[in-house]
């Protein structure tokens, strides 16, 4: 960890077992310090000095402060402080999430509307997208995790309203210039946001899907495909993001994984043995609960884009696959796409991430389910018969719900995890082929052998 003190910043290497008193003798010591000075975080917040490193929370990379006594300012006085009766607080919870998720679709609806007016007509609106992107972005303020959050979407919503065009040819160079937007802006703020802001995880996920879905339309716009491949090829990264995203989201620092007083003996080390034969690592609770809470909200987070990003390129899609070929490829993709979240979020436990998950699948299945009755408005005939859809939904939910009733556990069993597990691989194996067709390289294929 990092001490800054009044002699400069030292660089020690401390076990979790330490004091914060021992931290403080030994600063002092090397900085030549004649007494002993108290501890603060990068806040200002008091430390203990008979606390544990590890029960203070604090791992690799940590930064505190040695402050004099004599020398510290008093803290300002607010207006708002906890615990003092008959005073207001204000606290970031479920509710303000709530009203920000709001914001998010008012300026989705600003930018569609606004895409629609002339040219000249739309930059008020832009301008107003804009500056509420920039406030966003601003580290100041009890929300401003929720704003930084919602951040993104303004811009995004200002970038389609300046490069719209109702071609259909072009509308995936007009989402990748919003999605561009949107991580341009996450940038900024992850940049300007406090490395322990809950904010981070999320901006990340912005930066990435952002640059992805950017890259991916300029790619196809460079090459000149159709638009199919383009959508064709983000909804297999959103159904592929959804089972390899967990792999990446919980990140366990080095030294909870490995016994570093066997490894190497470091100046610590050298100077105060442990006690006992061995020493061993002991994880602190705090460090858990912070990686189980930074994973927690990478998989929400990634959960939202993949539902946003099936939300968007399901139905465009289905409208751009004209010929009967690429037709089929593409309710196979979003078919078996479709199955596929669904599985997936059987196998998370986290509530809110199963439940956005579910959601994807179920709104591909749904957009493909009205397709192939005919409901849409441009779609034809019906492919299958309303009546034999019916029949088969009614025996399917009937078998399902008699085999969960009989295992007792539903999908939580054993053998059904098993069962799922293969299911899954099938139909993600199948929306994986089915790419090759709904792009329209078979056809083109077809074309050129005939």
């Amino acid at each position: 960890m990092s001490v800054h003190g009044p002699r400069g910043v030292l660089d020690l290497t401390v076990p979790v077992d330490a004091t914060l008193e021992d931290v403080s003798r030994t600063y002092s010591a090397e900085a030549g310090l004649p007494v002993v000075l108290p501890l603060v975080t990068r806040s200002g917040e008091p430390l203990q000095p008979t606390a544990v490193v590890g029960a203070a929370g604090l791992v690799a990379g940590s930064v505190v402060v040695a402050v004099d006594p004599s020398s510290r300012p008093a803290p300002p006085r607010s207006r708002f402080r906890p615990g003092e009766a008959g005073e207001a607080m204000l606290t970031a919870g479920p509710a303000s999430a709530l009203w920000f998720a709001l914001a998010v679709g008012v300026a989705a609806v600003a930018g569609w509307c606004a895409a629609g007016l002339p040219t000249e007509d739309r930059w008020p609106v832009v301008a107003v997208l804009l500056a509420a992107a920039a406030v966003g972005c601003l580290p100041i303020g009890v929300l401003r995790s929720q704003r930084a959050l919602a951040a993104p979407a303004y811009a995004a919503a200002a970038g389609l309203a300046l490069a719209w065009d109702p071609l259909p040819e072009r509308l995936p160079t007009v989402a990748g210039i919003a999605a561009l937007c949107a991580a341009i802006t996450a940038g900024v703020g992850r940049a300007l946001a406090a490395p322990e802001d809950p904010a981070v995880d999320g901006l990340r996920v912005w930066i990435a899907v952002g640059a992805g879905w950017f890259a991916v339309a300029g790619l196809g716009a460079l090459i000149g495909v159709a638009p199919q491949a383009v959508w064709a090829v983000l909804f297999l990264a959103a159904v592929l993001a959804a089972r390899f995203v967990p792999e990446l989201a919980v990140d366990v620092p080095d030294q909870y994984l490995l016994d570093l007083e066997r490894l190497a003996v470091t100046a610590w080390s050298a100077r105060e043995r442990p006690t006992g034969r061995r020493g061993r690592i002991v994880v602190p609770e705090q460090a858990v609960q912070a990686v189980a809470a930074r994973g927690a909200r990478v998989v929400t987070a990634a959960a939202t884009a993949v539902l946003l990003v099936v939300v968007v390129t399901t139905p465009l899609l289905l409208a751009t696959a004209h010929l009967p070929l690429d037709s089929a490829g593409a309710r196979c993709l979003i078919g078996f796409g479709g199955a596929t979240l669904l599985f997936a979020a059987r196998s998370y436990r986290h509530a809110t991430a199963s439940r956005l998950l579910r959601l994807a699948g179920v709104v591909a299945l749904a957009a493909l389910a009205v397709v192939l009755l005919g409901l849409a408005p441009a779609s034809g005939s019906p492919v299958v018969s309303p009546g034999a859809v019916a029949a088969v939904a009614v025996a399917l939910a009937g078998t399902l719900v008699l085999a969960a009733v009989l295992v007792g556990r539903g999908w939580r069993s054993a053998w059904w995890s098993r069962r799922a597990e293969i299911a899954e691989a099938i139909c993600g194996a199948v929306a994986v082929g089915s790419l090759v067709v709904a792009v329209g390289f078979f056809r083109h294929l077809w074309e050129v052998t005939g």
